[in-house]
């Protein structure tokens, strides 16, 4: 890929979370703020994003390719449930719950949109949305069990799955690369300005969260141990499973980036909510999302040409 290009889009994304930073110190955006734009992005920002990449023509393998990608998606995250098995089980208890969830539950619905569509375009921003079905699934179901001492029941995650509305523009998408319908010119460039928020609302969002941890704070061993296996082992693993499913170069591009995405901000909100070690999961987030910009890029750089 062209390093010029790639350079361009981690330094444009970098600036966006420096600006994000600046408005959690100043204030600019409070607490209450932060929890409002985060809803903003999740219920109208990203799905409208979505829908956009839907809005161009696709070839007639598309749906082959999709149903390949959800499968790497679903397989890995049954590779990460069995690593996180063994692999956490010398830590107290409320730092083995952290790195569970940190393992099978990255910030892919956050910072990956952005990196996805700017490597690959709508055609790897509508991949990614179906990448990351199984991801959600996992994420309201055996993600919130590691925290959790009442799993949810089975009624209750696939109502939070099928509502969720991300998943809702990922219907709506299909539905219209099925009819290839295209909405009236005014619905068109709504949906399309909407959408075009996507990049620096969540980045801006990345930043507010790193500017509530001392930096200081962050480097310590067991943080930089996670952010190897989250964003260099688990992407690898990703890649095998895509060349064994024979995904495209776009594919495979798509699982390896997604599955290399840093912890999200939910590691931190759960464990808070439900007595964990807060404090480790922050660092956790902070320390992986902030190594994320070079590792990102890293991978852009070795994945195939598409």
């Amino acid at each position: 890929m062209d390093i010029y290009r790639l350079g361009n889009l981690q330094l444009s994304l970098f600036l966006l979370i420096l600006i994000g930073l600046y408005l959690r110190k100043k204030n600019i955006v409070d607490e209450p703020g932060k929890r409002c734009l985060t809803d903003v992005c999740v219920y109208v920002i990203i799905p409208c994003n979505i829908i956009k990449s839907c809005l161009m023509p696709f070839e007639g393998n598309i749906f082959l390719t999709c149903g390949r990608i959800l499968g790497a998606g679903a397989v890995l995250q049954v590779l990460f449930m069995i690593l996180n098995h063994f692999l956490f089980n010398r830590y107290p208890d409320t730092r083995k719950k952290v790195l569970q969830y940190g393992t099978l539950v990255s910030n892919s619905g956050f910072l990956g949109y952005p990196v996805a569509e700017g490597v690959y375009g709508d055609l790897g921003l509508f991949y990614a949305s179906v990448f990351l079905i199984p991801l959600r699934l996992v994420m309201w179901s055996v993600g919130t069990g590691y925290f959790m001492a009442r799993q949810e029941s089975r009624k209750e995650v696939l109502k939070k799955v099928l509502t969720h509305p991300c998943l809702i523009a990922v219907y709506i998408g299909i539905v219209l690369i099925l009819t290839q319908w295209r909405p009236p010119a005014f619905l068109d460039m709504t949906i399309r300005y909407i959408g075009g928020c996507n990049a620096a609302i969540t980045m801006f969002i990345v930043g507010t969260i790193l500017a509530d941890v001392p930096l200081l704070t962050i480097f310590n061993r067991d943080s930089i141990l996670y952010s190897i296996l989250r964003l260099i082992l688990l992407p690898g693993l990703a890649w095998g499973v895509s060349a064994a499913l024979e995904l495209d170069p776009v594919a495979t591009g798509i699982a390896v980036l997604m599955t290399g995405m840093p912890a999200g901000a939910t590691t931190a909100i759960f464990a808070a909510r439900y007595g964990s070690d807060a404090p480790f999961a922050t660092k956790l987030t902070v320390l992986s999302t902030l190594l994320s910009m070079f590792t990102i890029l890293f991978w852009c750089m070795v994945l195939p040409e598409p």
